[in-house]
């Protein structure tokens, strides 16, 4: 007896139903089907990155849960900053330069000048007092002519054996006061009497034997001025009217008087002067601009040897021949003549 055909629910479907055959066959079917499901499997690949750009990116430094080395910051910072300026440098990129507003000068634009001070012999320092700083740069070594400054010099010069140039510039109106201006017309008319009151007078600045000194070589300079004109061209006569400039470049080598010092001493002790000693002479010759013994390095040096102030030899001499007649320096009969070649 045969069987009846079994029957299947229409619901099924799945695997019960039978694939269909391809061109292939079942087997190029499915060889496809897992080709796709292996390479679905695989991770897609990534766009490949573009080219850095210029401008590099700020990296910072990734903070664990524990402490950050500074210097491995620091040293990230300096990796950006010297990757920003190489970049800049690439770049060709310049900063825009300053421009000056109209009406505005140059000179405010830079730094201001810081002024370089005046360079002075080695005795002048900065603790110098300034009118000592003041002598030094208006009168020490400047050529002097008139006579009564030259006298004034002179007993100024006598005083250093007691006191000092600081110490005589202080009271230096006092020794005006007291010795009328040393005006040496002045001073060759006093008395005894008058001679007693300056000494009480003075007593407080100077000794009794530089007091006299300097009222008696007034009476002496008159005689000089009388045999050779003025007392200023006997000076200069020493070193034939004309500065020595000595060029000593340190303190040290200033000596404290000279061969001329000593012959213009001598010569003065000769004609009556007291108190003359060579050093005192030297120390007159210099002040009085007779030697220039500022140093080389000092701003004074070269403004004294400039001086517009030194006069004509020849104009001297001919003053002196229409008043006197022949030159009294030849007819000095006590004159040597070394006394006359005197440079």
């Amino acid at each position: 007896m045969s069987s009846s055909p079994e029957l299947r629910s229409p619901g099924k479907t799945g695997a019960d139903t039978r694939k269909i055959l391809g061109p292939g066959g079942n087997r190029v079917r499915d060889s496809e089907e897992q080709k796709r499901k292996k390479e679905g499997m695989k991770k897609p690949e990534r766009p490949k990155k573009a080219a850095a750009s210029l401008t590099p990116k700020t990296i910072f430094p990734v903070r664990s849960n524990g402490s950050v080395d500074s210097s491995s910051s620091d040293s990230s910072i300096a990796k950006v900053v010297n990757a920003k300026r190489g970049v800049e440098r690439s770049t060709g990129v310049k900063k825009p330069a300053k421009v000056i507003p109209d009406g505005v000068e140059a000179a405010e634009t830079l730094s201001p000048v810081v002024p370089i001070p005046l360079k002075r012999c080695d005795w002048i320092t900065p603790n110098s007092e300034p009118l000592y700083i003041s002598f030094h740069d208006e009168e020490w070594g400047n050529p002097v002519y008139d006579d009564t400054k030259l006298y004034e010099l002179l007993a100024l010069s006598q005083a250093l054996a007691e006191m000092t140039w600081p110490a005589i510039l202080n009271k230096r109106h006092i020794f005006r006061k007291l010795f009328d201006n040393f005006d040496p017309s002045s001073l060759a008319n006093v008395n005894e009497k008058r001679l007693r009151s300056l000494r009480e007078s003075g007593n407080s600045l100077l000794s009794e034997p530089k007091i006299r000194a300097i009222v008696e070589n007034a009476k002496h300079l008159q005689k000089i001025q009388q045999e050779f004109g003025s007392f200023s061209n006997y000076c200069w006569r020493f070193v034939n009217h004309k500065p020595i400039r000595s060029g000593f470049r340190y303190a040290r080598q200033v000596p404290a008087k000279t061969p001329k010092s000593e012959l213009m001493s001598k010569d003065l002790m000769k004609r009556g002067f007291v108190c003359v000693g060579p050093t005192v002479v030297y120390s007159f010759m210099q002040v009085a601009g007779i030697f220039n013994d500022h140093l080389i390095t000092c701003f004074r040096y070269n403004e004294c040897n400039n001086n517009n102030n030194v006069k004509d030899h020849s104009q001297t001499k001919l003053v002196l021949r229409d008043t006197q007649g022949p030159d009294p320096v030849k007819n000095n009969a006590h004159m040597s003549h070394d006394h006359l070649s005197l440079t």
